[in-house]
């Protein structure tokens, strides 16, 4: 079957058989729901299965260059933030779900569209994502004490379904190194100490460090570095958001974005490559410090290669909204696999100086009985 039938069968079954409307994907599950009648699709997943696996680098930088035009899906760039957000053939116009600026597609330009492997379908109900917001705000620490009444008061703006893109690297890895290793040694150490003024001598065991130069080779074998492909929320933000189920991803089907929006990303997979660098390396300095063993060590010098590089272009769901406080907007992202809420808060200075007080008068008070005593 070609691209161009595939995409038909898809958007046929889009359809409500009912009543003919656009059927959305029901968060948690693997049916199409009519928002009309009722009537729901099931997605048939079984014929694709779930095999996850992760593909050549250097293939797939390759085949972005030949991506082909989409007849199904339309993407458009929001001039204030820089999202780039995919939206249905019909759509003309719409808001950016990340900073609200109305968008205008130009329907003029053919528009490429790099398919993703993978998508991680929505778990998280809408209703399930406020109840969420709800208790998150409750935990706050150092909130200002009308924060939930200010909050429940004013009009939010409504929650946005949207699928961030993100690199999942597994690379293999070997570094060769250079440093030294430190072994501990003890000395006896004599000494002259005054006891009832009279110099007296005395030994101790000192410790001391043998140093000897070392070289080596060691290798690590990375799997599922997780990379975001979006610069559209503060990176703060994203990192907050907690981990994702990967037993749940699906092989990517534009059924499961019918109702919600999907970002492209805008970190390019070789930027993408640098950032999976920058993480491994703590996990393989690790390993050369246990590759070169002793008591302390120090790496002077190291090169790594990467011998075998490979990628997943995957998708993943959040709720993204936004409040207000004191007319300050804050945004804040719900973490639609997991229910995991992180955004922007505002604080009490009251509480907080009340909190240093505190703390100052229970140093102060410890203070007074050791000096005491």
């Amino acid at each position: 079957m070609s691209s161009e039938e595939q995409t038909a069968v898809i958007s046929n079954s889009l359809n409500c058989q009912g009543c003919g409307a656009i059927l959305h994907y029901e968060p948690g599950t693997h049916n199409l729901k009519c928002d009309h009648c009722g009537s729901t699709n099931e997605i048939d997943t079984a014929s694709a299965g779930h095999d996850i696996k992760s593909f050549n680098y250097s293939e797939f930088l390759d085949s972005i260059q030949s991506a082909p035009v989409s007849n199904s899906l339309q993407s458009v760039k929001c001039n204030n933030c820089g999202s780039v957000t995919v939206l249905p053939q019909n759509t003309t116009a719409g808001k950016c779900s990340f900073c609200s600026t109305p968008l205008v597609i130009d329907l003029n330009k053919d528009q490429r569209y790099v398919k993703p492997h993978y998508v991680l379908p929505f778990v998280v109900s809408e209703a399930q994502a406020k109840e969420e917001f709800k208790t998150w705000l409750k935990q706050l620490s150092f909130a200002p004490a009308d924060l939930i009444d200010k909050v429940n008061s004013s009009s939010s703006s409504p929650l946005d379904g949207v699928y961030l893109p993100y690199w999942v690297f597994d690379i293999d890895a070997q570094t060769s190194y250079n440093g030294t290793r430190g072994d501990y040694y003890w000395e006896t150490e004599t000494y002259y100490e005054t006891v009832n003024g009279e110099e007296v001598l005395r030994s101790r065991e000192v410790r001391r460090t043998s140093w000897f130069p070392v070289f080596g080779t060691v290798l690590n074998y990375f799997r599922n570095i997780v990379v975001p492909a979006s610069k559209s929320l503060p990176v703060k933000t994203v990192n907050k958001l907690g981990g994702w189920d990967f037993n749940k991803l699906e092989n990517y089907d534009e059924r499961y974005l019918s109702g919600f929006r999907a970002e492209t990303y805008q970190v390019g997979a070789e930027e993408g490559l640098v950032l999976a660098q920058g993480s491994m390396e703590p996990e393989i300095n690790r390993t050369i410090r246990i590759d070169i063993g002793g008591d302390e060590q120090t790496i002077l010098n190291s090169s790594t290669e990467l011998l075998d590089i490979n990628i997943k272009y995957i998708l993943l769901p959040v709720w993204i909204s936004s409040y207000t406080y004191k007319d300050k907007p804050f945004q804040f992202v719900i973490n639609a696999c997991t229910g995991k809420v992180s955004g922007g808060r505002p604080w009490s200075p009251g509480k907080i100086v009340m909190w240093i007080v505190i703390a100052l008068a229970v140093i102060a008070g410890i203070f007074f009985l050791l000096k005491k005593h």
